[in-house]
């Protein structure tokens, strides 16, 4: 009764939030960009942090707090000023993909004509050079394949738990969180792609691959983030701090604006999941890496690209900077609000209903048709009457 009652819950909540975006996007054809714009949609922006709290789960709850409360909101933010992804210069946006950007973790991917191929940028002292890399659309079946395999892991960790140790119990969750995510947006990706017939920009890009905190977070861990991220905070911030510090450094405060943002909205995403108290770990995790990361790029910029770590040593120093921090700040957060728990047991109930489920199915087809024979069923129905 709990679970179809969350069922009724999500429906509701994802119902407002279709009505409210169609709202928004009839605003967006009758009222100009602009502060007008912006007090229009703002009850809808205020609707979206609360729809959340009518959930608890974590299959269903986290998935939308995370598309509601911090991409749809943002967009948002960015549509009433004319910007972002909902807003286009050239042809108003259909419904269908309005609604599809603004809740979902997506980016359409733009493909270069043939005759006009785009050149990459460089990167060469970029301080935010995500999304400049040219990506891969799909990954290979092995790829995914051995991910959804370790993933298949978390259930013997989870059984085992008191027999690890704290921190290899803590840094195997991280890993099948990242993969958890990674399936979760990539199937959201392939059914937007099936849905509205465009390719999708993937949101993971193998960030155990990465070789520094800048290509960590610019281009390989969870790409959506950034990318509303950098409109909404980064170029404000750097578009005012180059009047007081110069071009050159004001991408640093913008940058530790980015994560502190950041920090602020996972606090209040652990808040929906757990509802409890936030002890702001998460905002120390993430201004600790936006220092950092502000450093890194003064140092490059010091050295104008003259010199740099091999590849084979910034590999491991970035990953096990990322492990240290994210065991010490970043998971702990997340155990406190039992997510391991709650995963693991709406998991298991959704599991041993459907098997409960198909079993009946099949038991009560087999009695039908092996056990009882047609002409004893006439029989039994004619008794009844």
């Amino acid at each position: 009764m709990v679970m179809e009652g969350e069922i009724n819950n999500f429906i509701m909540v994802w119902v407002s939030a279709l009505v409210s975006l169609c709202y928004c996007h009839t605003i967006g054809k009758a009222i100009p960009k602009g502060t007008s714009r912006l007090l229009s949609i703002l009850p809808v922006i205020c609707l979206f942090l609360i729809l959340p709290l009518n959930l608890t789960t974590i299959h269903l709850g986290g998935p939308s707090s995370f598309f509601l409360a911090w991409l749809a909101t943002f967009k948002l933010l960015l549509f009433a000023y004319g910007e972002g992804p909902l807003s286009s210069s050239s042809t108003p946006i259909s419904f269908s993909r309005f609604i599809s950007i603004a809740c979902l973790p997506i980016k359409i991917q733009n493909h270069p004509s043939p005759k006009n191929p785009q050149k990459p940028l460089s990167t060469k002292n970029n301080e935010h050079p995500s999304l400049q890399r040219p990506q891969n659309l799909h990954k290979s079946p092995l790829n995914y394949g051995t991910k959804v395999l370790l993933l298949a892991t978390y259930g013997p960790v989870h059984d085992n738990k008191d027999h690890l140790h704290p921190k290899i119990l803590l840094l195997l969750y991280s890993i099948h969180l990242y993969i958890a995510l990674e399936i979760l947006l990539g199937n959201f990706a392939v059914l937007t792609r099936a849905l509205l017939g465009v390719e999708l920009e993937p949101q993971f890009d193998e960030p155990y691959l990465a070789t520094s905190l800048q290509d960590f977070w610019g281009r390989r861990w969870n790409l959506m983030v950034s990318r509303i991220l950098h409109p909404t905070v980064y170029n404000p911030v750097r578009s005012i701090s180059s009047r007081w510090i110069g071009r050159k450094w004001a991408p640093l405060p913008a940058v530790i604006a980015v994560f502190f943002v950041s920090g602020l909205m996972h606090e209040i995403i652990f808040y929906y999941i757990g509802r409890l108290k936030p002890t702001w770990e998460l905002t120390c995790f993430f201004l600790i890496h936006g220092f950092c990361l502000a450093i890194e790029i003064a140092i490059k910029k010091a050295l104008n690209g003259s010199w740099c770590l091999p590849k084979v040593v910034s590999g491991p120093l970035t990953l096990t900077f990322v492990a240290i921090t994210g065991l010490w700040l970043f998971m702990p957060s997340l155990i406190r609000c039992e997510v391991d728990v709650k995963i693991y047991r709406e998991a298991a109930t959704t599991y041993m209903r459907f098997f409960k489920d198909v079993v009946s199915v099949l038991s009560s087809r087999f009695f039908d048709v092996v056990l009882v024979p047609e002409e004893l069923k006439i029989k039994i129905l004619g008794s009844k009457e």
